[in-house]
């Protein structure tokens, strides 16, 4: 059995498919078997009860080849309420971190591809300038020096707390958001990332939670085409299921709300592929 610190409040039994049963205790502690946490979790929006209305999501970047140990983490992030992407690969990540603007990156140091020193390396060459909090199952003193002189901007030894874990991802976010631009604005249509608010033409737009991260994932992609799995994924955290509409069913609301009444429609749809937010067909 292993034993792994967690940042839940209620001592809760959970029971997955498995039949094998897990507790939070009185410590916030998670008490389960080898063979994982949470096979049933991909289908609960576990984000919403402990996500804090009108506070800007954070997206963190997990890169660990343990991917029992990237779910526990990734886990801990989305319960409290962030974005998060999950790479096993160095190679993998260097390419996301230089395409996606990610508030943090967690990044394991012993990594396929690409090394994860190599990786905080050539992010810093490139001039991208994301936090990165490094994991390591080395711990001296010399190693955490080179992953900082390398670029990295914390260092956490395995095996670690994930309640410390999230803490840190928290302390970097809020320093990579500093002087970092609010609102994004694709012709008259406006998003304000820390109040949730959005217009068009100054018309303010009321969308629910869901609406909002669609429209939010479309405004930062705006001009490339995003395909219905990668919605999924990054809106609803779920493996993509091909016979699902649902991506369609919330776009046609999305588009009831932003384009109906305005003669430049803004969001348009790829046929056979997904949808892009652009000012112009």
């Amino acid at each position: 059995m292993t034993v792994l610190s967690f940042p839940f409040h209620p001592v809760i039994t959970w029971i997955p498919h498995s039949g094998q049963v897990y507790q939070w205790n009185e410590h916030k502690t998670v008490l389960g078997s080898s063979n994982g946490l949470f096979p049933m979790m991909a289908n609960v929006d576990i984000a919403g009860p402990f996500h804090e209305k009108g506070t800007n999501l954070m997206r963190v970047l997990v890169v660990e080849d343990e991917k029992k140990t990237a779910s526990f983490i990734r886990k801990a992030l989305q319960a409290e309420g962030m974005i998060v992407d999950m790479l096993h690969d160095g190679s993998e990540a260097l390419i996301a971190v230089a395409h996606t603007p990610f508030d943090v990156v967690v990044l394991d140091v012993m990594l396929p591809g690409r090394d994860g020193l190599s990786v905080v390396r050539q992010m810093r060459q490139r001039q991208i300038s994301t936090p990165v909090l490094l994991l390591t199952a080395r711990g001296e003193v010399s190693e955490k020096v080179e992953g900082l002189n390398a670029g990295a901007d914390d260092y956490l030894s395995k095996p670690f707390a994930l309640e410390e874990v999230v803490a840190r991802v928290r302390a970097l976010g809020r320093r990579s958001t500093q002087g970092k631009p609010h609102t994004i604005k694709v012709g008259d249509l406006t998003l304000n990332t820390l109040t949730r608010e959005v217009s068009r033409a100054s018309k303010p737009i009321d969308l629910a939670p869901k609406e909002y991260l669609l429209l939010e994932h479309l405004m930062q992609s705006a001009g490339r085409i995003c395909s219905r799995m990668t919605i999924v994924e990054k809106v609803w955290d779920y493996d993509f299921d091909p016979g699902t509409n649902l991506v369609d069913v919330y776009v046609m609301r999305l588009r009831e709300k932003v384009d109906s009444g305005f003669e430049t429609k803004l969001l348009h749809t790829v046929r056979g592929i997904g949808y892009m937010l652009k000012e112009s067909q």
